[in-house]
């Protein structure tokens, strides 16, 4: 469970019956109240009827929805979606065709509990790049484009939570990554919650703070992302994309070889490929498991740049039976490598054996 305030209190159990499916949802969760909340799963887990079921488009037969001290849902009483404070941004971006991308705009802020000023609507549309963009109709319109402008139009709503169901699914991954930073920024500049659907370990690892994950309808981990995306029993994080997430500030920049240093926790320092970013600024390090090799001692005629003092806390098995995931401790910061059955034979590896992890390579993410 999360140490932050929760701004979100759901237990949500639904069931369908049909001639070929039965499918029950059951989830009992509390989610912050700030950040993105990613709700991740494959497709089947029951993601968009659970958000479906905070916005009240769907009626659990039991539940309780309470958002910001508010009771949406709460015995036999039940806020109708209309009446909820939220804006929902789904698959397709869903824009009024006759109306210009600025009149779709317009529309929303009619629906605003209060007044939207310049200075906000100016936010927003600076927020997502928008400005050229107001007197194009949606058939004028990339699917990036439609999706921000869904995007704003649901941000000038003044919602107390955003949803977000699975946003970039209809674009090609060209648009995705167009539209990934504006979401990012989203984050960082306004102060609204948001619930966002998707099965993209990508768009987790870029946007998210904290992680609920549905199984067959059942809520099977919940918490901070790191902790998350580190438990070695969840299936959907194991295997040949299994990995870490760490966050620190870039302490160094190198014109001549085009890398840049973060620098994680006291004396815990990695060097990637150098995208622009400035010195001070703070940004996550996604570590995949497969770039991870160990060795006893520290190899000083080596390729890889980044080597790491580091405990061995557990051994677990892999999807892949050859292979093992061995879960490490670098000082305050965890880290998994993905290494072969007869590597760690050889190795003679042990829990609480003192090893050197070797990073052949980080993704630096803004």
């Amino acid at each position: 469970m999360a140490n932050t305030p929760s701004m979100l209190r759901a237990r949500v159990k639904l069931e369908r019956q049909s001639a070929q499916h039965r499918f029950c949802l059951d989830v009992d969760c509390e989610l912050p109240d700030s950040g993105v909340t990613a709700i991740f799963g494959v497709s089947g887990s029951g993601k968009t009827t659970f958000l479906r079921c905070i916005a009240g488009l769907e009626r659990p037969e039991q539940g309780e929805v309470v958002v910001a001290g508010q009771a949406w849902q709460q015995g036999t009483s039940f806020t109708p979606a209309y009446q909820r404070s939220i804006g929902y941004v789904f698959q397709e971006a869903s824009l009024f065709e006759h109306l210009t991308a600025k009149g779709n705009l317009l529309f929303a802020m009619k629906r605003a509990d209060q007044k939207v000023s310049d200075d906000y609507y100016q936010e927003v549309i600076s927020l997502l790049g928008l400005e050229t963009l107001l007197q194009r109709f949606p058939i004028e319109l990339s699917g990036g484009e439609r999706q921000r402008v869904a995007i704003a139009r649901a941000l000038l709503i003044q919602p107390k939570l955003l949803l977000m169901d699975e946003p970039l699914a209809s674009l090609d991954q060209a648009r995705r990554q167009e539209i990934l930073p504006y979401l990012a920024r989203l984050r960082e500049v306004f102060a609204i919650p948001i619930l966002y659907v998707t099965h993209s370990i990508d768009e987790i690892v870029q946007l998210a703070d904290h992680v609920l994950v549905l199984k067959d309808g059942k809520q099977i981990a919940e918490g901070e992302l790191t902790e998350v995306l580190s438990q070695p029993d969840l299936p959907m994080f194991t295997g040949f994309d299994a990995g870490t997430i760490w966050q620190g500030q870039v302490i160094e920049r190198s014109e001549t070889w085009h890398l840049a240093q973060v620098e994680c926790a006291q004396g815990v320092s990695v060097w990637g490929r150098d995208t622009g970013i400035s010195v001070g600024q703070t940004l996550r390090i996604r570590i995949l498991a497969r770039d991870v090799s160990i060795t006893l001692e520290d190899a000083t005629a080596s390729s890889i740049l980044n080597k790491i003092s580091a405990k061995i806390l557990r051994i677990d098995p892999d999807l892949d039976e050859a292979m093992l995931l061995v879960r490490l401790q670098c000082d305050v910061l965890s880290l998994t490598a993905r290494i072969t059955k007869r590597s760690a034979h050889e190795l003679g590896l042990s829990i609480g054996q003192q090893v050197v992890a070797q990073v052949k390579s980080v993704a630096l993410v803004c």
